[in-house]
């Protein structure tokens, strides 16, 4: 049997090692339920997405629970200077929402097939909800991992947006914002356990999503919506950009 790579490659080390002080000069993080990520093994790992900031505060979280953080973002992100180096250095995977370039879930496969731990915004882009709340999800998470047999754990962070707004804007670096992060444990998916149709996709990621809800809603001490945020019922795009209405 070939042996796997080893996880904690020394480009990581090095990344983490000059990456983590900046960026905890920004920040302060508080992180709880790291307890609910898997030490070894593949998973996925599901954040709720507000701020193009969410995938350095995500890879921090995992890396100090102990695992090697790898994702699916946005092709537009590789563009960024600085932030586009760190995502090829590290071996992330670009998402075309053309759908040119190599299916992303093939290529997370190959990720979980070493045993890694993938990152996947099950929303698919920035939430389109007006209060940040997570909105509607894609079912690429739960497809993999219903597909794989492997865990798939919520995730909800809140504060990010005061570093980097969302849709843009100026990065504020002081003072330093605080940032609260909490880890849900896994998701039951025995209800859908060896089943990979619509339905039983659209019904695992809804419960992914309210999982996510109840997660913020935790950290945002506040309730949330009882039905997640749909684009197309307000005349949204699902994908790129977008500028939310002024407000009179």
């Amino acid at each position: 049997m070939a042996r796997r790579k080893p996880e904690k490659i020394l480009r990581w080390r090095i990344v983490a090692g000059i990456a983590i002080p900046l960026f905890e000069l920004v920040g302060r993080y508080r992180m709880r339920g790291l307890d609910h990520i898997p030490k070894r093994g593949a998973f996925v790992i599901a954040p709720n997405h507000v701020t193009n900031f969410d995938p350095l505060t995500t890879a921090y979280l995992v890396w100090r629970g102990g695992r090697v953080p790898r994702f699916l973002a946005k092709a537009s992100l590789f563009r960024v200077p600085a932030l586009g180096w760190l995502l090829r250095f590290t071996g992330q995977i670009p998402v075309e929402r053309d759908g040119s370039g190599p299916d992303p879930l093939k290529a997370a496969t190959r990720l979980l097939d070493e045993e890694l731990a993938v990152i996947v915004y099950p929303e698919g882009t920035l939430t389109r909800d007006p209060d940040e709340w997570p909105m509607r999800g894609k079912s690429g998470a739960v497809r993999l991992a219903l597909e794989h047999d492997i865990p798939l754990v919520p995730m909800a962070h809140w504060g990010v947006q005061r570093i980097l707004p969302r849709y843009g804007g100026k990065l504020s670096l002081l003072p330093r914002k605080d940032v609260e992060m909490l880890v849900g444990p896994p998701l039951d998916l025995s209800p859908w356990k060896g089943r990979t149709d619509a339905a039983a996709l659209t019904e695992a990621t809804r419960a992914l999503m309210d999982a996510i809800a109840a997660l913020l809603g935790e950290l945002r001490g506040e309730t949330p919506p009882s039905e997640r945020w749909n684009p197309l019922e307000h005349g949204q795009t699902e994908w790129g950009r977008f500028t939310p209405p002024v407000t009179p």
